[in-house]
């Protein structure tokens, strides 16, 4: 016998052995399928998986934004007068009301001026009344009453101006709220353009975004927020929309949005960068857990237990969310679904469920799915 026939009988069983070996490992022993009583074919050992149901969901399509706190109203304080600072009636941080007194400014030329417009304005008013009773007799001239009575009514501006001059020198909150870092000390001089402190309304916080031009329609006044801050990690902060921009800017494509947050225990202060969420649209949908999908292709398939055994399903998938998807098409609510073992899975095939589908929802009560997000 030649050698090159040795070589090909040794090929030859080779390949036998090696396909003896994959069927072996494919269907079992041969004498199997009589041991089982089967007749249609080699039986095939039930695959282990996790199950869960197909879930219906409130799927919300979000968009999300980046902005900074800002006081409801913010103004820094100044004198309206010049001088010396003779009290300081406020601490930074505190809270002060409406026309509460932050610091008072020397008033000794101020108070001296008012007690003397006082003192001409109480003359001019004797003189008038004097004149009053003179004229009846005919004692004085209408002209001579005209000129009192024009008198008077300087000394009245005169006394008006000194009281206000006077006022000037007490410097008041114009509105109720929280005093920032004073910026003077008790004694310093100051004028008309300096800033001793600065003094926020911060009820409510407002925070300014922008968002895409693509969801211009969808935002409206009073649309619900959620607010979510580094400093906070475990707290969600709800407002509202309460200002959108009429107009889109041609270079970004974007548009200014302004919400307001409630703020009673001034948590927010101002300045604070703020990550928010709106909620655009909702509606009904099918989810099921992400890893439960076999792509294959460009086709999506899932695994659906009925009577223990898997059947593969062609799927339509919709908007996808932290591990779970949408289902358009291809399964309903209430199946169940193989999410783990799948790749051991044939159409058909029997399986043992490892898990109560019961405590392996594919989802939340209300699934959240976001899209056109973008951050400014």
């Amino acid at each position: 016998m030649g050698v090159f026939r040795q070589v090909l009988i040794v090929a030859v069983l080779a390949g036998l052995s090696l396909a003896g070996y994959e069927a072996y490992r494919t269907y079992g022993l041969p004498g199997q399928e009589a041991a089982n009583g089967q007749g249609g074919g080699p039986p095939q050992r039930a695959v282990s998986v996790e199950v869960a149901p197909a879930d219906v969901a409130t799927l919300t399509r979000q968009v999300e934004a980046v902005g900074t706190t800002r006081a409801l109203r913010s103004i820094d304080i100044v004198p309206s007068a010049e001088g010396r600072i003779t009290a300081l009636q406020v601490q930074a941080g505190q809270e002060v009301a409406d026309n509460a007194v932050i610091a008072t400014i020397d008033d000794e030329i101020e108070t001296a001026t008012l007690s003397e417009a006082k003192a001409s304005l109480e003359e001019k008013t004797q003189a008038l009344e004097r004149a009053r009773t003179l004229i009846r007799s005919n004692t004085i001239s209408q002209a001579n009453l005209e000129q009192l009575r024009s008198e008077f009514a300087i000394a009245e501006a005169a006394l008006a101006r000194a009281e206000r001059r006077l006022a000037d020198r007490t410097v008041r909150a114009p509105f109720s709220g929280v005093v920032g870092i004073l910026s003077v000390d008790l004694g310093a001089r100051v004028d008309t353009d300096t800033v001793l402190t600065t003094l926020d309304d911060l009820s409510e916080v407002e925070i300014e975004f922008r968002l895409p031009e693509t969801v211009y329609g969808q935002i409206s006044q009073d649309q619900k927020v959620e607010a979510t801050s580094a400093a906070f990690p475990d707290r969600e902060f709800a407002g509202r929309v309460v200002a959108i921009d009429s107009r889109i800017d041609q270079a970004s494509r974007s548009f200014r949005v302004r919400a307001r947050i409630p703020n009673p225990d001034r948590t927010l202060p101002v300045g604070m960068f703020m990550r928010l969420d709106l909620s655009l649209t909702s509606r009904e949908g099918v989810v099921v857990p992400e890893e439960a999908l076999l792509v294959q292709g460009p086709a999506t398939y899932l695994f659906v237990v009925e009577d223990g055994t898997a059947h593969r399903r062609k799927v339509e998938t919709g908007k996808r969310q932290d591990g779970t998807v949408e289902i358009t098409d291809g399964v309903d609510a209430g199946a169940l679904v193989v999410s783990r073992g799948i790749q051991s899975l044939r159409d058909g095939a029997p399986v043992r469920v490892l898990n109560d589908p019961a405590d392996a929802s594919a989802s939340p009560n209300a699934a959240e799915v976001r899209s056109e997000g973008k951050r400014t």
